[in-house]
Order: structure tokens, then C-alpha cells, then sequence
């Protein structure tokens, strides 16, 4: 028989017989009605769990990871404010029925099975994913949340003190609130959890605001391997900076009292606390996995012998709350219920098309209040002695520097956060004296770790901040790109554009960094962030372009709730001479702040028809320098800066090549993986017939020292591809 069946009938048999599991004696502050209730959360849960598995037999259901055994996580939920946002384990399904107890108007059952038949009717995810979460109910959704959720809590727990400081329009959380964050004992283990917990530890020991609770739901065993008895409590007892609290999740008595406690300590010292709740599991981690092929049969028994909903009728009578026999009757309704309502959820609408499920990849528009930008005093005030350097051309970092001074004088919700943003102001520079002129409070100095920056960013957007995290090295994103793709990216897919999280993601990257770093510091890969859904990528080639685009990527995360990520060239940072020493030609003047770049389009320099060099960030520099010479060759030359490289601006690129005998895609990222295969590929579709050729990177990484940039396309390299390409001497 399924473990499924075994622990219902033993729970029908166990009870009938007054046959309940000892334990000690209900104590502690849980009112008689609110117990029933959390055990009616439990029973709930439950049913929800035998129904998952037989919708999957019958070919009606998508998903049976189950909550049994943590149905003491209601008691939690009822300890917490339903403002409070919960970021959910996802065996909490009890925790999510008790408090959609504390929302009126909500039909958890038939909104949580309607996500188990993935119909379009499921009023998270609208069918795309078996989620909890809930906008009502302030849990914004998760998937398989192995500790991937973890980093956005910290950064939504500073977001409420922030808010206090400073209320952005579109803030969601009250003042008082607290970030609420559950996972289990084997995601305690994850890099990505611990970097959490040293993220809130060193937030903490500084007496920054930080309302986060974690809750560690300890039911001892990941999947298969089992986790070492004590060591949650062993290495989360006494850790600096984090408070730990422990309860039995088989006692919805004693952990609630915890729970309460718990939640009162971060509420009012504005503290993090760590919450430790011993649970079990039952039938094993999901439906097709068997639990007596990696334990032993008695250890299985003896779990199911320890079924919290058999603890809580105990308790309940001891209460003198709820006799077994009303206990019993309560778990049979339920569960016939939950059949009658799961009957009509199967037959509701499930996705069909490709545009149906993707419908949801974009975020929302939403509404902002007017701005008219800063007043000229403002300015003044903040520029100093820069105003009138603005007349002279400048190179890229400075300009960037001045449009994002701009950007936060116009926009107060935007806020920056990484490593030596502050008061180095960047590794070259790029955001200096922003400290003095808005203060740490929006110019935030993080530890060193890219998930927790990321995590901070997505957290404060969720919140109505605009955050402009910055990675310091193109390289640093990949042991944190998770936060971009599994976090930032899904939070509008899963949840049906309920929730979001605009930002803007700034990283110096790609390569021609004369001697510096090698790979680690010039990595010239960007396919990483090009495959991620939704996600917006901008590359600049010059300082007015960066300026202007850099509006826009703002533009896009406040009006249209995107995430963008800017990569800024590093080479291009203090260019300032392209053909020869001195002659400053590739600086730029500041433009005004009124002028933008939008989405989509391109720069064309040149109106040549021999050549269309189709290119992008130090590609646009190298075809800069190349075209003199090639038009000595007699091969009059365009110039197409892409500028946007996901999505390709692909109407604006077939448009700019028109007229054109000839394309040429330089491209400095590498030959396998790269830009241009997007781009060959689309001029193959869009203007068939005229001959194409791509010059790349080496699939390679880069070196240290005076080869620096001998993998990557070079003007000489330009020089010979275009004369092959059109057959110009």
C-alpha cells in the first residue's frame, strides 16, 4: 500500500482508538478556538496532500511534493501578521491555509488545487507552476526555493527599515512589518543559505534595522541523506548577530508560544532571528519516490507513529478544546471536501499556447507619479564644480557618473548597493561622490558576495525601491546568476505579474583591459544573461550612449517593472583618443538629461552601402578605427551599434542594414555561445541574399599581460575579414 494510504488509515484507526502518540501537556498562550483552527489548517494540508497523488493517478494533477508532517507550520502563520511577507518553504501549505484564515474572502482549497490541475484559473501562477503564494496574502510565490530565496528575504527586511527612512510610491510593506523566510534543514547547508545568514549576522552586529526571521524546518533528512542529529541546533545556537529559538513542530502549543516569542523579539528590536522547529516527513519527498529504498522500514514507522495530526487531537483534548471524536469528523469532512471541490478544479482551463504561457514573462506597466526632474538649485547643488565640466567632452565613466547623479536626484526610490560602491566610490570610479551627495542610505557598501547583493536588490524592489546593484567584474555574476534567472527573472512569470522586482543590474565587464586581471577581470562571455527570459541587456560603446541608455534601462525598471542588465565595457571607461594620441575623439559631451535612448534602438554612423559592420560595445570602437582605412579600400562603410542584445532589436537591425552589399558582424564575445550567432542567424531570415561573415572571440579565456587581447577581434582583424568578405584590396 501507497505511505500515502498507511498514514490516513492509521490516523482514522489511531484516533477511533484513542491510540495518540505521548507529549507533553498543552501550555503557553494559544487560545482554545485558534488551536482548532490550526488543526482544521493541518487537516486541510493534509487532504490537500492525499488529493495531489490520486489527480497524478488519474492524469489530472502536476505535483506532489507534500507538506505532511510540517502541519505545525500553521501555528507559525497564525503567530504573524498576514502583512508580513513570507518567502515559503514549499512544504508550507499549512502555513499559507492558516493564513489566508487571517484574510477574509479567501478560497484557499479550491485556489491551491486549482494550482495542483495547473489551470489557467490558479490565481498565483495562472497555471504555470505548482507555487504557494498568494498576493492577498503577502507570499509572494517560489519554486523549488532550495535556499535561492533566502538572499531576497535579507534584502526585503532592510527594505522595511529603509522605508522608514525614506517610503518609496510603490512600498507594499508596513512600517512594522517583518520578512518571514522558511526552508529546511538540508537547504540550511546550501552556499547560497549560508551567505544569507553571514549577510544578516554582519547587517546585524552593525545595529542596521534588519526584521527577518528565518525558520529552518528541521524534519532531518534532504530527499535521501539524512542530516546529522544536533547540527542545525549546533551550528545556528549561538551564532553573533542572529537569535535562535527552538520548538517542537509536533506541538502547535509550544510552537506557537516560540513562534510568538520569535516574532516579537524581531519585530521590536528590529533583529534577526533564527527559528528552529522540529518536524517530520511523511511518505517521503514526493510521489514517485519510495522511502524504504534508503530507510529502513521501522525507521519509516516509527515517523509515521510521530504524525503531528495525531499529537495535535491529543493536545486538543487535553485542551479540552476538541474531543477525538470532533477531531475525526473535522479530518473526514475535510477530506471529502477537498474531493468535491478537487471534481470541478480538473475541469477548469489549463494553458495551451505558447503565447498563453508567456504572457506573464513581462511585467505589468504600472503607474508612477509625474516628475519634472531636479530643479536647477538641485543640480547646483549636488554637481558642485562638475556643471561646468558638462560643456567639455568627457570620457565614459565620468558621464556615466553624471547621469546616474541625475537619476537619483529625479527618482528618489532608486537606491545602489555592492561592494565599494560607497565611499571608494567603485573599483574605477564610476560612482564617485555619490555618498556625498545622497547619502548611505542609498549608496549602500555591501559585504563581499554577489548573492547577497543581488539577493538585497531583489528584496527592496519587492518593495518599491528601484535598486542599481553593481557586480564589480563581469566574471563575478556567474556564482550568483541564479538570483538573476531562478529569482528576478520568474517572480512576474510565476506569479502572473502580481509581484515584481524592477532594477537595474550594473556590471563592469567584457575585455581589452591593457594587462589587467586576465579572465577574472576581462571576461568578454555574455550568454549567460542573453538565455534568461524577460531579462533586458545593454551595451554602451560610448559615454553620451551610456548616459542616454542609462536613462532608459531606468525607465524600463520604474514604468515597466523590468529587470535590465547594463553592462558597462571597461576599456571604454577612460577611452578618450581613437585614431591618435591626444585627438580625444571618442569622448563625448553630457547630454542633456532630457534626451534618452530607447529600447530597441540602434546607432547608425555612416550612410555607406558597400559595408554594414553590425557590432557592439569595444566592436564599435575597433570598427571606428578600422573605417578610415577601409574606405581608402574604396568600401564606403555603415557602422550599426546594436547597443540592446536581448532581446535583438531585430526590426531596427534589418532596417539599418538596408541598401547594404555586405554585413560584417564583429563581435567580441566568443565564437561558440556568442552574439553573433543571434545575429547570423536573423540576417540569414531577414535579408537573405546579401553575403555575410562574422569575426569573433576564440572560444577561450583570457590571458594576463601583453595578450591580452589576442583572442578577440582586433582592427587589423577588421581590416582583413571586411576585405575578404567583399573582395576590396
Amino acid at each position: 500500500m501507497d505511505r500515502c494510504e498507511i498514514v490516513h488509515d492509521n490516523f482514522l484507526r489511531r484516533v477511533a482508538a484513542r491510540d495518540l502518540p505521548p507529549g507533553r501537556a498543552p501550555s503557553g498562550p494559544l487560545p482554545p478556538t485558534l488551536a482548532v483552527s490550526l488543526y482544521r489548517s493541518g487537516c486541510l494540508s493534509r487532504a490537500l496532500d492525499r488529493q495531489s497523488r490520486a489527480m497524478q493517478r488519474a492524469g489530472q494533477g502536476f505535483y506532489t511534493i507534500g507538506s505532511s508532517g510540517h502541519e505545525g507550520l500553521a501555528a507559525v502563520a497564525a503567530a504573524l501578521r498576514p502583512t508580513d511577507i513570507a518567502f515559503l518553504h514549499y512544504r508550507d501549505a499549512a502555513f499559507q491555509i492558516a493564513r489566508a484564515e487571517q484574510v477574509p474572502g479567501q478560497t484557499i482549497a479550491r485556489d491551491m488545487l486549482l494550482s495542483f490541475a495547473s489551470s489557467s484559473e490558479d490565481p498565483i501562477s495562472g497555471g504555470r507552476h505548482k507555487v504557494l503564494g498568494s498576493r492577498a496574502l503577502m507570499i509572494p510565490p517560489q519554486t523549488s526555493t532550495i535556499a535561492s530565496h533566502l538572499p531576497k528575504a535579507v534584502g526585503a527586511a532592510y527594505s522595511i527599515g529603509a522605508a522608514r527612512r525614506h517610503r518609496p510610491e510603490h512600498a507594499i510593506l508596513p512600517d512594522d512589518a517583518i520578512a518571514y523566510c522558511s526552508f529546511g534543514d538540508a537547504s540550511a547547508n546550501h552556499s547560497t543559505a549560508q551567505g544569507a545568514f553571514n549577510a544578516a549576522q554582519w547587517t546585524s552586529y552593525q545595529s542596521v534595522p534588519l526584521p527577518l526571521l528565518f525558520a529552518c524546518e528541521d524534519n532531518g533528512i534532504g530527499i535521501s541523506t539524512k542530516t546529522p542529529s544536533g547540527w542545525i541546533a549546533a551550528t545556528f545556537g549561538n551564532r553573533p548577530g542572529l537569535k535562535y529559538f527552538a520548538c517542537d513542530g509536533l506541538d502547535l502549543y509550544d510552537t506557537y508560544a516560540t513562534a510568538l516569542a520569535a516574532a516579537e523579539y524581531v519585530r521590536s528590536r528590529r533583529k534577526p532571528a533564527f527559528l528552529h522547529i522540529r518536524t517530520i516527513r511523511l511518505y517521503g519527498h514526493a510521489g514517485a519516490d519510495m522511502p524504504t529504498t534508503y530507510l529502513s522500514r521501522e525507521e519509516v514507522e516509527a515517523e509515521e507513529a510521530n504524525d503531528p495530526l495525531l499529537h495535535s487531537v491529543r493536545l486538543l483534548d487535553q485542551a479540552g478544546a476538541l474531543t477525538p471524536d470532533q477531531a475525526l469528523a473535522i479530518y473526514q469532512e475535510t477530506g471529502a471536501r477537498v474531493a468535491r471541490v478537487a471534481a470541478e478544479a480538473v475541469t477548469r482551463p489549463r494553458l495551451k499556447t505558447a503565447s498563453q504561457v508567456m504572457a506573464s514573462i513581462t511585467p505589468p506597466r504600472r503607474e508612477n507619479r509625474p516628475t519634472n526632474g531636479p530643479s536647477p538649485q538641485a543640480r547646483e547643488q549636488a554637481f558642485g564644480a562638475d556643471l561646468k565640466a558638462m560643456i567639455e567632452p568627457q570620457i565614459m565613466s565620468r558621464l556615466i557618473n553624471w547621469a546616474l547623479t541625475d537619476l537619483m536626484l529625479t527618482h528618489p526610490e532608486i537606491v545602489m548597493m555592492g561592494e565599494d560602491v560607497g565611499r571608494k566610490g567603485g573599483v574605477y570610479g564610476v560612482t564617485q561622490k555619490l555618498t556625498q551627495r545622497f547619502g548611505p542610505d542609498r549608496m549602500i557598501d555591501t559585504l563581499l558576495d554577489e548573492q547577497s547583493i543581488l539577493g538585497l536588490a531583489i528584496g527592496m524592489a519587492q518593495n518599491g525601491f528601484v535598486p542599481m546593484p553593481e557586480i564589480q567584474f563581469l566574471a563575478y555574476v556567474h556564482n550568483a546568476e541564479d538570483q538573476i534567472r531562478g529569482e528576478a527573472a520568474t517572480l512576474p512569470f510565476f506569479s502572473n505579474g502580481q509581484f515584481t522586482n524592477p532594477m537595474v543590474i550594473r556590471i563592469a565587464g567584457l575585455g581589452y583591459q591593457k594587462g589587467f586581471g586576465g579572465q577574472f577581470h576581462n571576461d568578454n562571455s555574455l550568454a549567460v544573461l542573453r538565455d534568461i527570459p524577460g531579462v533586458i541587456l545593454a551595451v554602451p560603446s560610448n559615454g553620451a550612449d551610456a548616459a542616454m541608455m542609462l536613462r532608459e534601462c531606468v525607465r524600463l525598471a520604474r514604468e515597466e517593472q523590468r529587470v535590465v542588465v547594463f553592462v558597462e565595457p571597461i576599456a571604454l571607461y577612460p577611452m578618450r583618443d581613437l585614431h591618435a594620441d591626444k585627438d580625444g575623439a571618442w569622448m563625448r559631451r553630457y547630454p542633456d538629461p532630457s534626451q534618452t535612448i530607447r529600447l530597441g534602438e540602434v546607432g547608425i554612423s555612416g550612410e555607406g552601402t558597400d559595408l554594414a559592420i553590425v557590432t557592439f560595445g569595444n566592436g564599435c570602437y575597433l570598427s571606428h578605427q578600422a573605417r578610415p582605412e577601409l574606405e581608402v579600400a574604396g568600401l564606403k562603410t555603415r557602422i550599426i551599434d546594436t547597443r540592446w542584445l536581448s532581446p535583438l532589436p531585430k526590426d531596427a537591425l534589418t532596417e539599418a542594414v538596408k541598401g547594404c552589399k555586405h554585413i560584417l558582424i564583429v563581435d567580441e564575445t566568443r565564437h561558440t555561445g556568442g552574439v553573433a550567432e543571434g545575429l547570423m542567424a536573423h540576417f540569414h531570415e531577414a535579408a537573405p541574399g546579401i553575403p555575410l561573415a562574422r569575426l569573433t572571440a576564440e572560444d577561450s579565456f583570457i590571458a594576463t599581460g601583453p595578450a591580452y587581447a589576442a583572442t578577440m577581434p582586433s582592427k587589423d582583424q577588421i581590416l582583413t575579414a571586411a576585405r575578404a568578405l567583399t573582395g576590396a584590396k
